[in-house]
């Protein structure tokens, strides 16, 4: 189904209507979401100090590559501010303050928000953590921004946001399993929910880009063979510490997530042959020669980055966190 559109702004408008009738599946009603308090000791019952006694004692036999992967997380969840701005730019309809577009950034990031609460609460509560230098991570990641190449492409935001709602899933999914292993079975229920919801959310926009495929399937193309040539970087790649120059920290934090198995080269590849198999690549027709190419490209990358993933040497553990206490 090749329409005619006369631009990305009326194929966002066409997509819209099928957003908006799918909202309430991809987001869930405020009034009886989970939230952090749910998790959390409650400061108003008698329980309160002994209940934070128990969350430091079962958070104090987590491993440091652990520690190191959640705060990293954390900070990335707490940088929100930044991905909603970004999302905003998206064509000249995200301008539209009663539009659809705007309602879904809105509420997305309501949905998100919750996130970055529940860890960073958590963290502190657990004693592990110098929430100073955490707190500084956190501040230069909102006023670093990013630079993750999409530009002002709505068909590029929708692939960057596809595969990076599916490798948080992934990397939640993991770090509640390791928690679960450390003793921390509290750890693990949280992680557990936020990992749901970025299934929910990579589920949301992966249909909203088959929805481009299925309209502008040249263009939507050409905008996932680019994304893909330059590689999908994680949002918080400019991640700093005090002192240090920006993006100095992000490597060792995904040296962490390496060792540990959260998040690997080969997850990676992994999500990019999922979304190849879920926008059906293979087949999809009525491509101009620009965008057979790109088709071309899209689908021989897989084995060529698991080539290299093969090769790659797991990290050693040198680098200590000024985050970290202990």
């Amino acid at each position: 189904m090749n329409i005619n559109f006369g631009s990305r702004k009326e194929v966002l408008l066409h997509v819209e209507k099928y957003m908006l009738e799918m909202m309430p599946t991809y987001l869930k009603p405020i009034d009886t979401n989970w939230q952090p308090s749910d998790f959390l000791p409650d400061s108003t019952s008698e329980s309160f100090y002994q209940d934070i006694k128990a969350l430091k004692e079962n958070a104090k036999d987590l491993s440091y590559d652990l520690v190191a992967v959640l705060i990293g997380d954390t900070i990335t969840e707490e940088a929100l501010p930044t991905y909603e701005s970004w999302l905003m730019t998206m064509d000249d309809i995200s301008r539209d303050e009663e539009g659809g577009w705007v309602k879904w950034n809105r509420s997305w990031t309501a949905e998100e928000n919750r996130h970055g609460d529940l860890l960073n609460k958590y963290l502190y509560l657990s004693g592990r953590v110098d929430m100073r230098q955490m707190e500084i991570s956190t501040q230069y990641l909102i006023a670093d921004g990013f630079d993750i190449g999409t530009g002002h492409d709505p068909y590029r935001n929708f692939v960057y946001t596809s595969f990076q709602e599916l490798a948080t899933n992934i990397s939640h999914r993991r770090v509640a399993s390791l928690a679960k292993k450390d003793g921390d079975t509290l750890l693990s229920k949280m992680c557990g929910v936020i990992a749901a919801d970025e299934a929910r959310h990579a589920k949301a926009y992966k249909d909203f880009m088959s929805k481009i495929f299925e309209v502008d399937p040249s263009e939507a193309m050409i905008a996932f063979e680019d994304m893909m040539r330059k590689k999908i970087v994680m949002p918080a790649h400019f991640l700093r510490e005090m002192g240090l120059k920006i993006g100095q920290t992000f490597g060792h934090f995904t040296d962490a997530a390496q060792r540990l198995g959260v998040y690997t080269a080969v997850d990676y590849v992994e999500i990019m042959q999922q979304l190849i198999e879920e926008w059906k690549i293979d087949s999809i027709k009525e491509l101009n020669e620009a965008g057979e190419k790109a088709r071309d490209y899209v689908m021989n990358l897989p084995d060529r980055l698991l080539r290299v993933a093969d090769r790659m040497k797991n990290p050693t553990m040198e680098y200590k966190f000024s985050w970290i206490n202990s």
